[in-house]
This record gives C-alpha cells, structure tokens and sequence, in this order.
C-alpha cells in the first residue's frame, strides 16, 4: 500500500508539473511572439513592425485622450493642455520609431496624462492655485480703450488685436468694443459695445401722426 501511495503521488506531481510546464510554455510563447510583432530588442525596425506599433502606439494614445477628456484635449483651454499635447505627441513617436523601450514609452504617457489630471483637479479644487497653473485673462480694450501697456506684455502689436477684433467681432474701430481679453488659451475674446438703435422718422402725409421705426 505505501508503494501504491508513492506511485500515485508522483504521478499526480508529474501531471501538475506538465500542466505548469504547458501554461508557461503557451506564456512564453505569446511573450515570444509579442515581441517579435513589435520588434522588441531588435537592432532595426521593419516597416511592418513600425505600421504595428503605431496603431498599437494610437489606440493606446485614444486612452489616454479618453482619460484626460477628449474636448479639453482638443481643446487646448489652458497652457496646461498644450503642454501635455506637445510632449504626449513627442514621447509617444518614440515608440514608434523604436529610440526608446516600447511598453516603458507607453508607460510614460500614462504617467503624463495622470500628472495632468493631478494637476488639473488641483486647480479646479484650489483657485489660488489655479492662475499659477492655467494663467490668467489679460484686459486688452476697456469700454473703448486700448491698454497699451497689457499689449506690450503679451508681445501683440495693435495690427494683431486690430487683426482679431475683425475675426471675432467683424469690428474694425477699437472705440467699437466694450472688453477684449487676452484669455488663458491665447484666444482673444470680444464683447462689442451696445450699440442704441437707430431711430428713423417718417411722415406718411400732413395731418397724420409722424411713425418712428427703430432699426436694428
């Protein structure tokens, strides 16, 4: 009987090690063939393994947009936006390339896109915080006047507020515009003066009444 106890333990032993044996055999084996799709450790990349790895690199970019919030993304409100476009863009087509180790690339572009979001809950929970991060509108017009001195700056010349008022406004006279801002985002905003309305008499014929008609 205890050999009969012996003989069963060490098949049992051997069927649980080539079951360990296979699972790890059949990893390697994803591991192996992972690798050699992406060109992990290779001297030079193919064009196949390049088309590869950017699809792979721009699903994993769509992620990261995803997480951080597509429209803000795109967007660019703030300085913070397009400073984590700029080096996502340029960390992640390292990847790409293969100028560095491509999981510890994508890697990196989490651990950007999750500084950015810190950083963007920081603000939103701490406004004394939030202009240091994000930076602060700048008055350009007031009720008519131009501050040249904000213009300075902000490194614009009057051809590029005058430039903008047209763009945003179609307004070509400063004197036409309430506030004009410089805002956070590099975008000019416009609000126009309000205007009264036009005021036109007419007599239809003596006698009768004059009719006022207010144009718009």
């Amino acid at each position: 009987m205890p050999d009969l106890y012996h003989s069963l333990s060490q098949r049992n032993c051997c069927k649980v090690q080539l079951e360990v044996n296979g699972k790890g055999g059949m990893i390697s084996a994803i591991a192996a063939a992972i690798a050699w799709v992406l060109g992990l450790g290779a001297p030079q990349l193919t064009f196949w393994q390049m088309g590869i790895r950017a699809v792979v690199v721009y699903l994993a970019a769509l992620v990261m947009v995803r997480l951080v919030g597509d429209r803000r993304f795109i967007g660019k409100h703030a300085a913070l936006d397009v400073l984590l476009t700029i080096i996502l863009g340029a960390t992640l087509s390292r990847a790409i390339n293969g100028s560095a180790p491509f999981f510890g690339t994508l890697v990196a572009g989490l651990v950007l896109v999750g500084m950015h979001g810190l950083l963007a809950a920081i603000a939103f929970h701490f406004p004394a915080v939030e202009s240091w991060i994000k930076g602060h509108s700048r008055v350009l017009i007031w009720e008519g006047q131009m501050h040249p001195q904000t213009l300075r700056k902000s490194h614009l010349s009057r051809k590029d507020l005058e430039s903008s008022l047209r763009l945003k406004a179609k307004l070509t006279d400063p004197t036409q515009v309430r506030v004009a801002r410089l805002e956070s985002s590099g975008e000019i905003s416009v609000i126009p003066q309000e205007q009264s309305p036009k005021i036109l008499e007419v007599a239809v014929e003596s006698g009768v009444q004059t009719v006022r008609i207010a144009l718009d």
